[in-house]
This record gives C-alpha cells, structure tokens and sequence, in this order.
C-alpha cells in the first residue's frame, strides 16, 4: 500500500506531459457541429416536428403570444 501513491504521481505527470489540456474557449461555430449530430438524432428519435410544435405552443402561451 506504500507504494501505490508514488505510481499515481508518476502516471498523471505521464500523462500531461504526452498531451497538454488546452486552456481557452472553444469556437462556436466548432461547438454547434459537435452538437448537431445528437441534437439531430434526438429530434428524429423523440418525435421530430411535432415535439417542437408543441413546444414552441407552450412557450407561446407562456409569454403571452
């Protein structure tokens, strides 16, 4: 058990140094495209059209509209 502890240091050190995490802000435009493809799988596997139909209903009655 006193050995563990000194392994994991030495394996999170690896791995930082192989691959550094990027700080900073994604582009927009790069996040819409990782977010179309499940956003467009959903919209197909829950109902498509008729689901935003009554959605945007809702929230039209709920602002007054």
């Amino acid at each position: 058990m006193a050995h563990t502890a000194p392994r994991t240091i030495v394996r999170t050190q690896e791995r930082t140094t192989f691959r550094p995490r990027r700080t900073g802000r994604r582009h927009p435009l790069v996040a819409t495209l990782m977010a179309l493809p499940p956003a467009v799988l959903l919209f197909l596997l829950f109902g498509g059209w008729e689901t935003v139909a009554t959605q945007a209903s809702s929230v039209g009655v709920m602002l007054g509209r």
